[in-house]
């Protein structure tokens, strides 16, 4: 009896300090990250499939910066989806493309991987593609993990037994957040422009400020143009895990609208990953919470 006793003080007290601040879920920011590409290999792609390969360096570098993969490193993954040919079996809704030799690599070898990513596919299965990572990938628990999904259409379905709610719950379930870089207009409010660089899921809206930079204001919404049912698809889900989403046609556009795309998806991909709680955090948490709730259990117990 003693022993229990101590065991759920000791719970209580962990959980306390949890709330309390002692040990804050939103102030630890995780040792490192497993950062997974999943893209779009159609015709109309390679464009970005050259942006992600010079954009890797500047996250990597703002990453460390914030103390992200010092002690450990980073891991970056690459996932295309929709190639046709000998590049894959047709039809395929995703496939690895090795980085430094395996699944996961460096920034630097990421960037070299991208070279290796074909513009040749018709039809694509995004949530094949992220359903193939978790059934193929191997996850580091102490890292915290983001998805970022690039494409400029909407989903093609070929595997019918895939659902926006079932692959929302594969990547919850694993503790990721998700990002959409797709073919869809946004906006936010107080007469900002219609073109937004993208949205999260704060509801803010990152504008380009014609210098390369951007802003942040609030009422961030879906507006205009979509290719399809994209933002239904990807948009949503991406909101919906606490990530963003973004507008490929900032990106395409070029000049300093794609500077500033480059620059805001970078910084807020960077405080979504320093933000998201270390599992062994959130463990603590729970067990925390499982002690304190032991603790009233009993009590309500005595005093019945």
């Amino acid at each position: 009896m003693q022993k229990q006793f101590k065991k759920r003080v000791t719970y209580l007290a962990l959980a306390t300090a949890i709330v309390a601040g002692g040990i804050s879920a939103a102030q630890a920011a995780p040792i490192a990250a497993d950062v997974v590409f999943i893209v779009d290999e159609s015709g109309s792609m390679s464009g970005e499939h050259a942006w992600l390969g010079g954009m890797i360096g500047s996250l990597e570098a703002e990453l460390t910066a914030a103390g992200v993969g010092v002690s450990e490193s980073n891991n970056y993954g690459l996932i295309g989806y929709g190639a046709t040919g000998t590049h894959t079996s047709a039809g395929s809704g995703g496939h690895a493309h090795t980085v430094g030799g395996g699944q996961w690599g460096s920034a630097a070898q990421l960037a070299t991987a991208t070279s290796g990513l074909v513009a040749s596919g018709g039809f694509e299965d995004g949530y094949q593609a992220i359903d193939y990572f978790f059934d193929n990938y191997t996850i580091d628990a102490n890292h915290a993990l983001n998805i970022v999904l690039i494409t400029d259409e909407d989903r093609d379905v070929l595997d019918g037994s895939l659902s926006y709610a079932s692959i929302l719950a594969e990547i919850q379930s694993h503790g990721g957040l998700l990002n959409a870089v797709i073919d869809c207009g946004f906006a936010g409010s107080g007469g900002a422009p219609s073109s937004a660089i993208g949205i999260d899921s704060g509801n803010n809206a990152y504008l380009a400020d014609g210098a390369g930079g951007y802003t942040t204001t609030g009422g961030g919404h879906q507006s205009g143009g979509c290719f399809g049912t994209s933002y239904a698809n990807y948009g949503q889900m991406a909101l919906a895990t606490g990530g963003a989403a973004w507008d490929l046609g900032i990106l395409r556009s070029g000049g300093l609208n794609a500077t500033s795309f480059t620059n805001a998806f970078v910084d807020i991909k960077v405080q979504e990953i320093v933000t998201i709680p270390e599992p062994t955090t959130l463990a603590l948490l729970g067990m925390g919470l499982i002690g304190f709730g032991a603790i009233s259990s009993r009590r309500k117990q005595s005093a019945a």
